[in-house]
């Protein structure tokens, strides 16, 4: 398969369920193969450039950090979490940490690839560019404008993270979170559709919340087990996460839970009772009754219909 993207080893590879087989693989950020080390990487995709020798692509795996492909080539099939999304030359994909996808088999993936490992920028930065805005659509289309802006962004990014010459390293880092703030923001501009919409004003109250139950919802499904933990009245944690999702705490928390489940079902052998016990359900009964309850149809069903 013609992967294209930046080399990587092994580097701790480990399944869903912990162990070494019957799970989804999940392979953390490569920073050991980064220029200087830095928490980003940047390059071209091609047929000479592979991403993973020991993984096959086209088969579900996961990441734990944001890959951004910015597309020379197509047409292409890409799932991403239960979706497949066809992409072509132009388009932008982004996969977000924790999503599972798929590549094509046999396409040659053509462009550039960016890769960055959480924590590489800075909170206001991640709240300004929504990195983990898990609603937003992956694929994005721009027009040629701003097609045309974006390629000029990322073009000099890659300018700045190939330039290790002219600046000491702590300088040649600023630079490339600037930089890489600055593709990020006309990125994000086109995945949320306008750049008039203000962020809402406690969207660092909701973006907190957010992470915690990205943190935690394998164990705690209780919103007020969450206001306590962040300092929040249920009802002042029920407004924020209204205002940015125009859903309930709950219901957050519940979509989160079901998606984890939807992945393991799909992609594992993991028993339907383990399955549960992997979102805080240790009763495959209660776990059952709680997936049909939000998808309609029994875990066994819905596993079998997407094998």
């Amino acid at each position: 398969m013609a992967g294209g993207f930046p080399q990587g080893g092994d580097g701790g590879a480990r399944t869903a369920d912990g162990g070494d087989g019957g799970g989804i693989r999940t392979f953390p950020f490569p920073v050991e193969r980064s220029v200087c080390g830095v928490g980003m990487q940047i390059a071209p995709m091609g047929p000479d450039r592979t991403w993973r020798a020991d993984t096959p692509l086209d088969r579900v795996h996961r990441i734990d950090f944001h890959i951004v492909m910015l597309l020379d080539g197509g047409p292409l099939r890409h799932m991403i979490d239960f979706t497949e999304y066809e992409a072509t030359a132009g388009d932008v994909l982004w996969i977000r940490p924790g999503q599972v996808h798929r590549f094509s088999r046999d396409v040659e993936y053509r462009g550039t690839v960016l890769a960055m490992q959480p924590g590489f920028l800075p909170r206001a930065t991640v709240e300004a560019t929504g990195l983990y805005r898990y609603d937003l659509p992956p694929l994005t289309r721009p027009g040629p404008a701003r097609l045309a802006a974006l390629r000029a962004a990322s073009d000099q990014l890659r300018r700045e993270y190939e330039d290790t010459e002219t600046l000491p390293l702590s300088l040649h880092t600023a630079v490339l979170r600037h930089a890489l703030t600055a593709f990020l923001l006309r990125l994000a501009h086109l995945a949320a559709g306008s750049g008039d919409a203000a962020p809402p004003a406690e969207d660092s109250a909701f973006t907190l919340f957010r992470d915690a139950v990205e943190r935690d919802f394998a164990t705690n499904h209780s919103v007020t087990a969450y206001a306590d933990a962040l300092g929040y009245s249920r009802r002042t944690l029920a407004r924020v996460v209204r205002a940015a999702t125009d859903e309930t705490p709950k219901a957050f928390i519940d979509k989160r839970v079901v998606l984890e489940a939807k992945r393991l079902l799909a992609h594992t052998d993991l028993p339907v009772g383990r399955v549960g016990a992997a979102v805080g359900f240790p009763d495959a009964a209660n776990f059952s009754k709680f997936f049909q309850q939000h998808t309609g149809t029994a875990p066994a069903a819905f596993r079998a219909e997407h094998r």
